[in-house]
């Protein structure tokens, strides 16, 4: 019997050449996909934006161009690149990036830092289009790649219940309304779970969805400036980081739902919009990791051809979060953190369950497999860069050390 979470790639991608119809595909569990992938993205990593901006003492005008621009570039990227491939591509900013950015970008002068954003972008587009990083990626054995997506979905699921503690009515409730739905009406699975937590939110723990300052979001020009200090100091590490900790893990989410991922495409698209976006505060759009899981999974609709339409809503709602972020940031900043975990872990968990079952089909590769989930899952981070890389060339070691050249099994053994 074939599991319908094995999802084969002959099976998922779009045959070149092929155009289905938008109004036919569009469905209620795709377009709250990309909504819950926005909510996501927004109610947690946008902290640590935040803080990166704190760090480099930005006013409030540069902090909310920040935002514009990271919203406003991964919105239109991800909505356009999901309609023209007909595949679920979810572009985001880098949160590790952000994350490096909190500890360096204080030591540079902001337009220095626009400036080594601009050659970090340069850089990424050049491995987009030219294709060499799609090469690299290529030649990673699918069960690395399925176990690379296990390690990363993990603290995802387990983040379900390690909300408990702190909301468990919430938590518990939202969690069997999922079962339940699931078992009768499964394509609205995680919109009862949102519905459902949402009101056990209000009656429990709050629902304090406060609307910030009204009207569009102005974004703000600056001119950059080039030095080698920035260059080196910023520039390099995030480049390191956004190709190694996000696009990498990016196609591999693509690659494990058996879609065909034009790197060139993909990459350079990303990379491009980064150049354009750097002016206004922007430290790059790339592909995303975990938010895509949600726009990729069988949740987001049980035909995977369809799941494109997920992609387009998210980026729909980055650009409406971007334009009008004084109301819409706010709302979403203000959800509880435990209901955020429920609906996120419930979304995903469909991803998690199929990617670890294609990690560990195959007998042969089931060490490297192992080995890469659990440093994917074990959240280390060396040299500014995350434990999604680290678990892919951890599993790569041990690929090129146990499997590589060995027989398949019933093969004679020296």
């Amino acid at each position: 019997m074939t599991d319908e979470l094995t999802i084969r790639p002959e099976k998922t991608a779009v045959e070149g050449g092929e155009r289905r119809s938008l109004r036919g595909d569009v469905s209620a569990p795709a377009l709250l996909a990309g909504l819950v992938c926005v909510a996501v993205s927004f109610s947690g990593p946008l902290v640590v934006v935040l803080a990166a901006a704190a760090a480099g003492r930005l006013d409030a005008a540069h902090t909310a161009s920040w935002i514009w621009a990271v919203a406003i570039g991964s919105g239109v990227s991800g909505f356009a690149l999901s309609w023209w491939t007909r595949t679920p591509v979810v572009t985001a900013w880098s949160t590790p990036g952000a994350a490096l950015l909190v500890t360096s970008l204080g030591d540079y002068p902001y337009r220095e830092a626009i400036g080594a954003f601009l050659v970090s972008a340069a850089v990424v587009t050049l491995f987009g289009v030219t294709g060499w990083f799609g090469r690299l990626i290529a030649a990673v054995p699918v069960g690395i790649v399925n176990a690379m997506l296990a390690g990363i979905l993990f603290s995802f699921g387990a983040g379900i219940f390690g909300a408990v503690h702190s909301a468990p009515v919430l938590v518990v409730g939202s969690f069997a309304a999922f079962l339940l739905a699931k078992r009768y009406a499964p394509r609205y699975a995680v919109p009862v779970a949102l519905l459902v937590g949402g009101v056990l939110a209000a009656l429990t723990v709050g629902l304090p969805l406060h609307p910030g300052a009204g009207g569009p979001t102005v974004p703000v020009l600056t001119a950059p400036a080039f030095s080698w200090s920035a260059v080196v100091g910023l520039a390099l590490p995030l480049t390191i980081v956004v190709l190694a900790s996000q696009n990498a893990p990016g196609l591999g989410v693509m690659r494990a739902f058996g879609y065909r991922a034009d790197d060139r495409l993909l990459i350079g698209s990303t990379g491009a919009m980064s150049l354009l976006m750097a002016p206004f505060g922007s430290p790059g759009v790339n592909l995303a990791a975990i938010t895509a899981a949600i726009c990729s999974g069988p949740e987001a609709h049980p035909d995977p051809r369809r799941r494109y339409v997920a992609g387009m809503s998210s980026g729909a709602g980055y650009v409406l979060v971007g334009s009008f972020g004084g109301v819409l940031v706010s709302l979403f900043t203000g959800l509880p953190k435990e209901l955020i975990a429920v609906i996120a872990g419930v979304a995903l968990l469909a991803s998690l369950q199929g990617s670890l079952a294609a990690a560990v089909a195959e007998e042969r590769g089931r060490d490297a497999a192992v080995v890469t989930f659990l440093a994917s899952a074990s959240g280390m981070s060396l040299f500014g860069i995350g434990s999604a890389f680290w678990g892919l060339l951890f599993g790569l070691g041990t690929h090129l050390l146990l499997d590589l050249g060995k027989r398949p099994r019933g093969g004679r053994e020296d």
